[in-house]
């Protein structure tokens, strides 16, 4: 009796230890998990100006591409800065071509009152040697100091003119470029009323309408990105040791099952966060499933090889991994 039970408890222990020697075995030679997704990016388009939808383009789950249009943001308030600033322009030109104009006839009459000066101050100093000499006149030398003093005012009234005519220049100048400045900026805003996608993707969740108000900065399409897909497989830290990037792995999609698929290892993750929602710039995976407390598990991003062309995969989606180290 007494070896009856000896052999029962041998042969459970042998059993139970050969189980655990075979698992050892096969996670060693083979890391699989359950706990994978599909993933992509989601782009949140946002507009880049406040304003009243006119137009939308695109239907929810509709595929885009780059530059596609999305959404029309009424352009006339826009259109009305931009003829605004057009104008300041031409304003601005026309006070800086007069300007220019005055500067030239300043210039031109500093030199007929500089040549005028030259002369008068010859004709003084004449007038005056003779004068000494009693060979001409008081009147006449009166007469050439009333020359010397007007021409050396006029002189002074084109060095003036000169003056403020290059201020004015300058200063039509600036405000002509000014006004060249915020025609750039009004006419980019007003580019910016059609709202063009960013990337190829699919529309998903769209809620927006014609007469809703666009704002500034506030996401309100999303776009799955087609060129971003790949699978988030979370693996127990017991695996990770022999993973490398640049290993095969086959994955299993939910979505379309009974095929595996082939894929890459692209990256596994550094760091992950103990604690959920604490940093969002690392990763946290839950411990725990159905109860269980597992081993921490850190992520891996695979990358699917050979999709055939619009192959469907779906943001989300579940999926299972399989990678022989």
């Amino acid at each position: 009796m007494e070896t009856s039970r000896l052999h029962r408890l041998l042969t459970v222990g042998g059993t139970i230890l050969g189980l655990f020697i075979l698992y050892e075995v096969i996670t060693y030679f083979v890391a699989y998990t359950d706990d994978a997704y599909v993933r992509s990016d989601l782009v949140a388009v946002a507009p880049q100006v406040t304003g009243q939808i006119i137009e939308v383009h695109v239907v929810d789950n509709q595929d885009v591409r780059i530059g596609d249009k999305l959404f029309t943001i009424d352009p006339e308030p826009f259109q009305l800065v931009v003829n605004q600033w057009k104008a300041q322009i031409d304003r601005a030109a026309a006070q800086l071509k007069v300007a220019n104009e005055e500067l030239a006839l300043a210039q031109a009459a500093l030199q007929v009152s500089t040549s005028s000066h030259t002369y008068a101050v010859q004709e003084q100093s004449r007038f005056s040697d003779l004068a000494k000499r009693q060979f001409a006149p008081v009147a006449e030398l009166d007469r050439a100091n009333d020359e010397l003093r007007r021409s050396q005012a006029e002189m002074t009234i084109s060095t003036v003119a000169i003056a403020k005519a290059e201020t004015d220049i300058g200063a039509h100048q600036a405000a002509l470029e000014l006004a060249k400045a915020q025609l750039a900026s009004a006419q980019w805003n007003l580019d910016r009323t059609v709202v063009h996608a960013p990337n190829n993707g699919a529309i998903t969740n769209l809620t927006i309408r014609k007469g809703d108000m666009a704002t500034l900065g506030v996401p309100n399409v999303g776009i799955v990105d087609s060129d971003a897909w790949r699978i988030m497989a979370n693996y127990k830290q017991y695996y990770i040791r022999d993973l490398k990037v640049g290993d095969t792995a086959w994955v299993w999609l939910d979505s379309s099952p009974w095929h595996f698929h082939k894929g890459r290892i692209t990256g596994i993750a550094r760091g992950f966060s103990r604690n959920p929602g604490v940093d969002k710039l690392l990763p946290y995976v839950a411990p725990t499933t159905d109860w269980i407390r597992l081993q921490r598990r850190i992520p891996v991003t695979i990358v699917l090889e050979g999709l055939p062309p619009g192959y469907k995969l779906y943001m989300g989606a579940d999926a299972r991994t399989v990678i022989f180290p």
